[in-house]
């Protein structure tokens, strides 16, 4: 049974003018709170002093309504433990009349903005983090995190903890993480920019959502590869800009596509380092494609960076904002790949001449993003402890996706048709004959996270297979979660001959 070990005091509305007496007036308020489930089974209620210095009485009719409670069996006085709410009190017990009361159908109008996307699918299985199964897409190995580190450096923080530190943040987050993300882009992702550029963001999606906010009005169209990232293009939808589907080749976002699609585009997004969902890394040939038609056009670039620090068959690729002359190219970067997720910090380098719009945006939503943990990550950052966590990740990674690799062709197929593995922390797989959602379902029940290829497609024809991550699964259990996945696919309808398992 759930314990609510906080003392709450209830609301409870005293009337000096009514015929009732003020302990029956108490007694009421606490019995009907306790009937409708405000108080629940095992809460703690305020003592009999704590309540009347709140209602403004004297204590003689508090302990008169108490002792009527504990009588009836809706409170027990516990030693040691004060007085709570009878523990042998459920749901159950509630009236009838007052659980009739409550509505059993309403009429919901929403906004257009919510009417513009949907719930994520994952979203709707419950708890959706309780199923962290194999090729879990962007999960990082959380054992192979520097914990002792990490908590002597939250440690520090603690103990040096100032009236400064409690007040609010510069909104665009803490100079000193500021200061150490920049020379590490400059040093290590060939991009331009100062420390004024940078602002600190609660991930990704945020840095993505403000980024429209400031650059684009509703109707406006917007390039997005197609496949792409699904996330954000609910964040275009709920903003209601038009989104123009442009095609993902071998060389990335497809440029002079999307010119003939639509030339006035007042955006793109694009992930040029490692595409999401395929994979491939964007030609130098389109990377000025793209420069050129954003400075023709006078569009913007927006560039999601988000795992670029694993490559495992090259070096890392500079970023695009790095070849920019004209301050087009507005990046986004995350923690979430390379520290943790529920970090929720990212980052935003933003044109010279666009900080005071972002900023201003930036603080309508929330003011800024909470400072402690940026001071922690500053110093994770500036003694080293970043830059050896990543080396270290990266070469994990690329054991595992080796082995994911051989894996995929020892048990599926030796000329399965597999893009992206050049670099990340994921790789995708085609196939023939199959509908993706239909064995993703199947294959959650034998716990393995498919994401399916088609749900990154906006519209047209989607190609079917699914998106595996490798980082968060152990060299030991990929061999087996390949031979689940194989299992269930032969275990599929769909699937009458080895021959479906063919490159696309």
């Amino acid at each position: 049974m759930k314990k609510v070990a906080s003392v709450i005091v209830p609301v409870i509305s005293l009337d000096r003018k009514a015929p009732r007496p003020l302990h029956r007036q108490v007694y009421d308020g606490y019995r009907a709170a306790i009937l409708n489930g405000t108080l629940e089974a095992g809460q703690r209620v305020p003592s009999t002093r704590v309540l009347a210095a709140e209602l403004g009485v004297s204590r003689i009719p508090i302990l008169s309504a108490y002792a009527q409670l504990i009588a009836e069996g809706y409170l027990e006085s516990r030693v040691g433990a004060g007085t709570i709410v009878s523990s042998s009190l459920t749901n159950k017990t509630k009236t009838p009349e007052l659980a009739s009361t409550r509505p059993t159908k309403r009429v919901v109008r929403i906004g257009q903005c919510a009417k513009a996307i949907s719930l994520p699918r994952f979203l709707r299985l419950g708890s959706w983090q309780r199923t962290r199964g194999a090729f879990w897409v962007g999960q990082v190995p959380y054992d192979e995190f520097p914990f002792r580190i990490w908590n002597s450096l939250v440690a520090r923080r603690c103990r040096n903890l100032s009236e400064n530190s409690l007040n609010y943040e510069d909104p665009m987050g803490a100079r000193d993480l500021r200061q150490a993300i920049g020379v590490y882009l400059r040093t290590a992702r060939g991009l331009k920019c100062d420390v004024e550029q940078i602002m600190i963001v609660n991930g990704s999606q945020q840095a993505l959502e403000i980024t429209v906010r400031v650059l684009l009005s509703p109707g406006d169209p917007v390039w997005m590869e197609e496949p792409g990232y699904t996330f954000a293009r609910s964040i275009f939808s709920l903003n209601r800009c038009r989104i123009v589907p442009v095609p993902v080749d071998g060389e990335g976002l497809n440029v002079a596509r999307g010119i003939q699609q639509c030339r006035d585009a007042r955006a793109a997004l694009v992930t040029p380092s490692h595409q999401y969902p395929l994979g491939v890394t964007m030609t130098a040939t389109r990377r000025i494609q793209l420069l050129d038609w954003a400075e023709r056009c006078g569009a913007w670039i927006i560039e999601d960076d988000y795992d670029s620090e694993f490559r495992y068959e090259s070096m890392p690729i500079a970023c695009l904002q790095g070849l920019d002359r004209n301050s087009r190219v507005v990046y986004i970067g995350t923690f979430s790949k390379v520290v943790f997720p529920s970090l929720r910090l990212g980052y935003l380098v933003i044109p010279s001449d666009l900080v005071d719009h972002f900023l201003a945006v930036r603080f309508a939503m929330d003011i800024g993003s909470a400072s402690f943990h940026q001071g922690v990550l500053a110093d994770f950052i500036c003694e080293g402890h970043f830059s050896r966590h990543i080396r270290r990740m990266r070469s994990l990674y690329s054991e595992r996706r080796a082995l994911l690799m051989a894996s995929l062709q020892e048990y599926l197929d030796p000329n399965l048709a597999v893009t992206g593995a050049q670099a990340g922390m994921h790789l995708t797989v085609t196939l023939k004959g199959i509908c993706d959602r239909v064995i993703a379902t199947q294959a959650a029940r034998q716990n393995l996270w498919l994401a399916p290829l088609s749900t990154s497609y906006a519209g047209g024809r989607a190609r079917q297979g699914f998106i595996l991550g490798f980082g968060s699964t152990t060299v030991a259990d990929i061999p087996a979660a390949v031979r689940t996945l194989r299992d269930v696919l032969e275990a599929n309808a769909r699937l009458t001959s080895p021959g479906l398992l063919a490159t696309s």
